[in-house]
């Protein structure tokens, strides 16, 4: 096997890498990045030939994608509030750059595994959100992701491209960024309750989520190249847990030993109150898969962001660096 990983310097990409390189049927991993959001560091110790460039070039796309038997698609300008801010941008990266992809995947037909988001269910008042619900995103992020999984599908069909696309639900875990403004919830908490700041809590803190440890991603798409699997109908990847943001508090809570404190601040516009997902294609599709639990997720979490804060004043940076 011989990967390509799109984004392969980001949060979930750099463990994808770290993943791919521990199984003996990868012969090479390719990563390209831009490094817009991601970082080489992301990627010490990993045996990987890295690429600095853009899915919005379509000749270096074409060029990296004629070696490969894989592609993971991880590349995307992430974040809801940010697409807000400028959806232009934000379709120009995850509509136009996922078909450039699709495009430099077309002569040569690798196995293609893509990254989509919960998202595109937007708001819908099912508890649990399967695949054959219809779509209504409520973000140009949510619809840039819609569009994606449309053309993967449209070219499996016209063109034969073995597909695999994902819909990923608030994945969290070791080298997610928090120090930003549009940090997802799991780092925010983490960060400001280990600066002993309240947490920020956008509206009332009952909304749900499905959170996602990093390594159940992981170990679902590296099982997913190593076996080929595909797929004529996006799958949900999370298991259908539902945790509210004040759940969530109560047990980093419990992990530091010490209560934590929240701040109220106004619901993000965007943003869904209640995401759960269903899990049954994905158990069909992976039956031995099981999560890591929310508790030992947060604790490793909390554990690698107490790391860094430390080399971080080793390094004569200053705590909060």
């Amino acid at each position: 096997m011989r990967v390509l990983v799109t984004g392969g310097a980001g949060f979930i990409g750099a463990h994808t890498c770290r993943a791919l390189a521990a199984r003996p049927e990868v012969g090479h991993i390719t990563v390209l990045d831009d490094l817009s959001s991601g970082s080489l560091a992301n990627l010490d110790g990993v045996e990987a030939e890295v690429v600095t460039g853009s899915i919005l070039d379509r000749d270096l796309l074409t060029d990296l994608v004629a070696g490969v038997t894989h592609v993971i698609h991880l590349a995307a300008r992430p974040s809801v509030p940010r697409s807000l801010l400028d959806p232009m941008a934000s379709h120009s990266v995850n509509a136009t750059g996922s078909l450039n992809v699709l495009e430099a995947c077309r002569a040569g037909r690798p196995h293609l595994i893509l990254a989509s988001s919960s998202s595109v269910y937007g708001d819908r008042p099912e508890q649990h959100k399967h695949e054959e619900l219809p779509t209504r995103p409520l973000s140009p992020y949510g619809a840039g992701k819609l569009a994606m999984e449309a053309y993967a599908l449209a070219y499996a069909h016209s063109f034969g491209l073995p597909v695999l696309p994902f819909r990923f639900f608030n994945v969290y875990g070791p080298l997610q960024a928090a120090g930003h403004a549009y940090a997802a919830v799991i780092p925010a908490f983490v960060s400001a309750a280990l600066r002993g700041e309240p947490v920020p809590l956008h509206g009332d803190g009952h909304q749900a989520r499905d959170f996602t440890y990093v390594e159940s991603v992981t170990q679902v798409l590296v099982d997913a190249a190593v076996r080929r699997v595909t797929s004529m109908s996006p799958v949900n990847l999370a298991f259908g847990t539902r945790v509210s943001l004040r759940h969530v508090m109560e047990v980093l809570s419990a992990v530091l030993g010490r209560p934590v404190e929240s701040v109220t601040l106004p619901p993000r516009a965007g943003d869904i109150h209640q995401s759960q997902a269903s899990p049954h294609l994905l158990h069909e599709l992976f039956p031995g898969v099981r999560p890591v639990p929310l508790e030992e997720g947060i604790r490793a979490t909390v554990t690698w962001f107490e790391k860094t804060s430390a080399s971080a004043v080793d390094a004569g940076l200053g705590a909060h660096a």
